[in-house]
């Protein structure tokens, strides 16, 4: 009995194609040498930070979290007192 197996030692990639009109193309490989990376590099960096930056929440979450927080009745003060509280804080803390 023979038996057959294949273990995988480096992940698989899958490609994107995207089409660019040759001067936009010709723009992005001159950005891309001025970061000091290929275009696939400065490709893959650009989205992955698009991402970063892309909520993944439903705003209307984010909504309802808002509306619940202000709900609550919580002690404040007048914002310049609260400023003012807060430097004398960072004043004291300097002196020790």
């Amino acid at each position: 009995m023979l038996i057959t197996w294949a273990r995988y030692t480096q992940a698989m990639s899958t490609r994107l194609q995207v089409v660019f009109e040759d001067d936009e193309l010709d723009e992005l490989r001159a950005t891309a040498e001025r970061h000091g990376m290929t275009l696939s590099a400065w490709v893959r960096a650009v989205l992955r930070e698009a991402q970063r930056h892309d909520p993944r929440r439903d705003p209307a979450h984010k909504l309802d979290a808002i509306r619940a927080a202000a709900g609550h009745e919580l002690p404040t003060a007048d914002i310049d007192e609260m400023l003012q509280q807060t430097m004398r804080g960072y004043l004291s803390s300097d002196l020790e």
